[in-house]
């Protein structure tokens, strides 16, 4: 193992000090900055790079936002509609909304920002859009083929709508200046930033006047930064910190259900698991439950398919269960020629069978979880090396074919409805955060059939099938369901956890009298 899970104090010490510096420097006589500290740093301006900073920070916004049933709801576009064929939308904007910078919203200046956001690889090339433009007051688009989850590409943080002063003659962003009820005043890449609340706003006026954030990578950093007192609101959480946050006076912890599933990625393209049954073998030899209750601290969040019941219409009470059987699972892997050597491990013609399990330590819990499937899979005779690195390490293995093993995090509702980000891991042969190697011939057919179903039932049934296939077939074996977790001073009011992680709801709260 590369990791340690002892704090580095002389690091910690610095970041604190930093951060002391920073805020004090930067403190409204009326109030104190609402401080935040999350993982996620400000890699860039570019909202398809950390759009999802200013989002959550609400500086930026999207034409259409979601509720918690992550269904469309108006946004910068206070209505929308399609033509029959499914192929031009029309987006209707709110009247009176300004920009930071004192500038109008218009539909020119919205279809721009669109258009920049659909040049990139990104999340609107699901949609096979061949024109976006404006007419009047409306951003019309114009799709080669229907696409009904259109509105949900317009509520990610990749589609942000920038002013125009934003951009300069390249169309690359120098400036982020937003719509939202808060305006940046500073940043300071990778990791601060401070807004200061827009009096201009077109809806309701947050009461926070203004508010920084930080962006902390390390977990025990974040968690003695809420210990301290030193932010109002800490997000991601590792398990112990939740049990001590849990009996702090000046803290209490909000956890709640998301739809993101801690995920072992597999070559399903070449290598021991080409072969179904060793993927299979693989699954079994995991006790879901033991890891979320002794690590996580989440009993009943063991996953026994991909989504939890949560997650509306992606769940299957009827599917059997992904089961935790050693036994099976050593008599499934004999069946296909691996039988234990003198030490007990498996082998096969003279090779072991042994993996490279690559993971990263941004979310604490899965080193953890990661040491913990290793001893798992050793019960069974598989040898695996757990390797602790940057998140990056996923997809740039993914890309070049080296993968063998993967333990990630993955939010299947950062659009709000998972089909979509199924579809950009799952189909057409896989993307980085999706499985490798997998004949994704059925899956793309029924996600097709799906798209253009009305019938509700119809596109029950296959939205079944896609998660039996996946059940079955395990190019991605779930191990566990998510539980966000935030810590929130007692000093304010109205935290809550966003299922679709698109918001920390600064405008909602505000500070205890």
């Amino acid at each position: 193992m590369t990791f340690s899970t002892k704090p580095r104090l002389p690091l910690l010490c610095a970041v604190f000090a930093c951060w002391a510096a920073f805020a004090s420097g930067h403190v409204m006589a009326e109030q104190k900055p609402f401080a935040v500290v999350a993982p996620f740093e400000v890699e860039g301006l570019d909202p398809s790079v950390s759009g999802y900073v200013f989002q959550r920070m609400q500086i930026t916004e999207t034409l259409l936002d979601a509720d918690a049933n992550g269904e469309p709801l108006p946004g910068l576009a206070e209505k929308w509609g399609v033509s029959k064929d499914g192929k031009r939308w029309t987006f209707t904007l709110r009247q009176g909304v300004k920009f930071h910078d004192g500038t109008d919203l218009t539909a020119v200046v919205a279809a721009h920002s669109l258009n920049v956001a659909r040049s990139k690889t990104g999340i609107l090339t699901n949609a096979k859009i061949e024109s976006v433009m404006a007419n009047g007051n409306d951003v019309i688009i114009d799709l080669t083929t229907p696409f009904p989850l259109l509105p949900s590409l317009l509520a990610h943080y990749s589609t942000n709508i920038l002013a125009a002063g934003s951009y300069d003659a390249e169309d690359a962003v120098q400036k982020i200046i937003g719509t939202g009820p808060f305006a940046l005043t500073l940043l300071q890449p990778p990791q601060r930033l401070v807004t200061k609340r827009f009096n201009d706003y077109w809806g309701k006026k947050p009461t926070i006047e203004a508010a920084s954030y930080l962006g902390a990578g390390r977990g025990e950093t974040r968690a003695l930064m809420a210990e301290s007192g030193g932010a109002e609101l800490v997000f991601q959480l590792d398990p112990p910190s939740i049990a001590r946050l849990k009996r702090s006076t000046n803290m209490h912890v909000l956890l709640g259900s998301v739809p993101r599933v801690v995920i072992l990625a597999v070559n399903s393209g070449k290598g021991a698991t080409a072969d179904k049954e060793v993927r299979q073998a693989l699954s079994m030899a995991i006790q879901r439950e033991g890891i979320a209750a002794a690590i996580l601290r989440a009993p009943g969040t063991g996953a026994t398919q991909m989504f939890s019941s949560d997650v509306k219409g992606w769940h299957d009470a009827a599917l059997p269960n992904l089961a935790f059987n050693p036994q099976a699972a050593r008599d499934l892997l004999k069946t296909r020629g691996w039988v234990a050597g003198a030490d007990g491990m498996l082998q096969k013609d003279g090779k072991p069978l042994r993996f490279k399990l690559v993971t990263y330590a941004d979310r604490p819990e899965l080193p953890l979880i990661a040491t913990a499937l290793q001893a798992q899979f050793k019960e069974v005779g598989i040898d695996v090396e757990v390797s602790v690195t940057n998140a990056s390490a996923v997809p740039a293995s993914h890309k070049d074919g080296s993968l063998e093993l993967a333990l990630y995090s993955r939010n299947y509702a950062l659009v709000p409805n998972p089909q979509v980000t199924l579809l950009a891991d799952f189909g057409n042969g896989g993307n980085e955060w999706g499985p490798l190697g997998w004949d994704t011939t059925q899956f793309d057919k029924s996600m097709t059939a799906l798209l253009s179903e009305k019938d509700p039932a119809t596109a029950q049934r296959e939205r079944n099938a896609i998660i039996a296939q996946v059940q079955d077939e395990l190019p991605l074996i779930p191990i566990a369901w998510y539980r966000q977790s935030i810590a929130v001073s007692n000093k304010v009011e109205g935290a809550a956890v966003d299922p679709f992680e698109r918001t920390f709801g600064l405008s909602s709260m505000r500070w205890s009298q």
